[in-house]
């Protein structure tokens, strides 16, 4: 065991460690695009019956090929994401954009999944949300990661809501706090960020793992045997907070859940300080 003395060296070293592992796994991942994309080509041609008639046996193994060739390309993009933002290698690319826009467009790619096993996904487009500045294709897969959280425990019949709206965040800087009757006595409640949230009937998370869940590989117990890594919501949570936002859980067991995000209108104006990653 290390002495004090050596521990800011030690942690040093293992924090070395871990960055040769992750960019190496990180480069077999993407090694695995290529041969991965080239299997799922032959099984598309194979089922578009242009080499020759297939029977409906032949048919049925070819969409299971297909499913479980569209699972692995999920596993190594959620490792590739990871893998960047852990090292660095993801920035932020705000530009202009309507928000209503980004939410309805990934639901119409969820929805066709959401119908075939039976599930209801609601959204609506909120009228008062202006437009501001964002990453488009960040934001798109923190949504598609929540709509996957859904969509992976909500049972057969239940239903998932995805809802946005301006929201005022009081942020209090840490050189100048506020009392409380301060922060009462505020008159300016002009939205300065918006609220997304997205809300399901599933089986609902405890309260003791709502921190955890947006840990890296972690599962809630139970669910281990469960498709995927992990890997979901703690990009959720590094893409969210990339944006200058925040990311929380609001759940009980058997009550389903509500995972929300908060970002703010001006990304330059960030918690932090830090301003937009050209």
């Amino acid at each position: 065991m290390p002495s004090p003395a050596d521990l800011p060296q030690a942690y040093s070293e293992l924090q070395q460690r871990f960055q040769r592992t992750t960019n190496a796994l990180g480069s077999a991942a993407h090694d695995l695009k290529t041969p991965l994309a080239i299997l799922n080509g032959y099984v598309e041609l194979l089922q578009s019956e242009k080499l020759g008639p297939i029977s409906d046996r032949q048919r049925e193994v070819l969409r299971d090929m297909q499913a479980s060739g569209q699972r692995l390309q999920q596993f190594i993009q959620d490792f590739l994401t990871y893998s960047a933002l852990e090292t660095g290698g993801l920035k932020m690319q705000f530009a202009l954009g309507n928000i209503n826009e980004c939410l309805s467009e990934v639901c119409r790619l969820w929805s066709t999944r959401f119908q075939e096993k039976g599930l209801a996904l609601y959204f609506l487009a909120n009228d008062k949300l202006p437009e501001f500045e964002f990453d488009l294709p960040k934001l798109e897969r923190v949504i598609s990661n929540l709509l996957e959280n859904s969509f992976k425990f909500v049972p057969q019949g239940g239903t998932v809501w995805l809802h946005a709206e301006p929201y005022v965040w009081e942020r209090r800087a840490i050189a100048q706090p506020a009392s409380a009757g301060e922060r009462r006595r505020q008159t300016n409640s002009q939205p300065n960020s918006v609220k997304v949230s997205v809300s399901d009937t599933g089986p609902g998370i405890s309260a003791e793992f709502h921190q955890e869940v947006f840990d890296d590989f972690f599962r809630l117990p139970g669910n281990e045997n469960q498709d995927g890594m992990g890997l979901g919501l703690a990009i959720v949570r590094r893409l969210v907070q990339g944006m200058g936002g925040k990311v929380w859980v609001e759940s009980d067991l058997g009550a389903g859940c509500k995972f929300s995000f908060l970002i703010p209108f001006k990304p330059s104006l960030t918690p932090g300080g830090k301003g937009k990653n050209r």
